[in-house]
């Protein structure tokens, strides 16, 4: 075991997400932590922001809704991930329709996800965001409806999860980490933890 893993595991670890595939990635880490959850925290960003910033900024938006619960042996870890697709930003549906709408404009095309994270602990905090490019085949109109119908991704940006039926017939590749298109990229997270908890 690494010594910065070993200093991990002595912090008090909290996710700021209600995001069961978050809470798994994490777990799958091999960390303890407890989930903290708000329904609170307004997710709104600056008009002129450039959309490839905006996840690290409701990243960060959302930690300092939780800052009352960081401690000098806290880790607090908080993540936004938005689709972007022809310089849009594809967020979640807010129905069925709307979800099979989303998908019909990702079919044929590619898109890119970006989750923005950040670690915040008592006196510091980091910040990064890590991006994927996803290439999407031709939907059909059925196609769309059976998994719309059937997986119910109202809970998900772009309306899709990449690990449910719809990756396994729509990506044709990705470029950049299969994780951060689950929403916690891993890889990066685990680095900048080490970082952390180093310096």
């Amino acid at each position: 075991m690494s010594k910065e893993l070993e200093q991990l595991k002595k912090y008090r670890i909290i996710l700021g997400s209600q995001s069961t595939r978050r809470q798994k990635l994490l777990e799958e880490l091999g960390l303890k932590f407890k989930i903290f959850t708000k329904n609170n925290v307004i997710e709104t960003f600056p008009e002129d922001m450039p959309i490839t910033e905006v996840p690290l900024y409701l990243a960060d938006l959302k930690s300092k809704a939780y800052e009352s619960e960081v401690r000098g042996d806290t880790i607090l870890i908080t993540a936004d991930t938005v689709v972007l697709c022809e310089n849009e930003i594809v967020g979640k549906p807010k129905s069925l329709s709307d979800a099979k709408l989303m998908l019909k404009k990702l079919s044929g095309k590619n898109h890119t996800v970006v989750t923005g994270v950040s670690i915040r602990g008592l006196n510091k905090q980091r910040l990064f965001s890590t991006s994927t490019e996803v290439y999407f085949g031709e939907l059909g109109d059925d196609e769309i409806s059976y998994y719309v119908d059937n997986y119910k991704p109202v809970d998900k940006a772009g309306s899709y999860g990449i690990q449910e039926w719809l990756g396994y017939i729509a990506v044709e590749k990705i470029e950049g980490s299969y994780f951060n298109v689950m929403g916690l990229p891993v890889f990066e997270l685990y680095k900048e933890l080490k970082k952390f908890v180093k310096n």
